[in-house]
């Protein structure tokens, strides 16, 4: 199986570490060979430029869901010409009263080659059996809402 591991650094840049005080800016390694920058949400004080944790997690549960919907259709015959998303993690308090992404937001927008259509429901369908199988969506269990366009 192929390595399905992150390299993380943060390095303290304030004489020290004081509630309030430092800064959560990171880096995160992928394949020794994309770097990505990394802070907290800009709601908790994290740079709007650099990616979060949240976010990340969106585009994680995005891809996989992706991968696994282009996965069934070629099996169908289906011929998709293009595929996009607005993956949106939300931000609040789970059942235990801690913070949480408490549920993420896929909207995927599907094209097909020129002459070839589904119907609605058989498209909804697809996306459904795409979130069953995908890896990420088993990981995070129900709190997954799929907005069919």
């Amino acid at each position: 199986m192929s390595a399905l591991a992150i390299e993380l650094h943060w390095q303290r840049t304030e004489p020290a570490l004081e509630t309030g005080k430092f800064s959560n800016a990171h880096s995160v390694h992928y394949n020794s060979s994309h770097e990505l920058q990394v802070d907290a949400a800009p709601d908790w004080g994290g740079a709007p430029e650099h990616t979060n944790p949240e976010q990340a997690l969106a585009a994680a549960l995005s891809s996989c869901h992706m991968m696994t919907f282009l996965a069934l259709c070629a099996k169908a015959g289906w011929p998709v010409a293009s595929y996009h998303d607005y993956a949106e993690a939300h931000l609040g308090k789970n059942a235990k009263g801690q913070m949480a992404v408490t549920r993420i937001d896929l909207n995927p927008v599907v094209r097909f080659d020129t002459g070839f259509s589904v119907s609605d429901d058989q498209l909804t369908n697809m996306q459904d059996r795409a979130h069953r199988y995908c890896f990420i969506a088993n990981t995070l269990a129900e709190s997954v809402e799929i907005n069919v366009n």
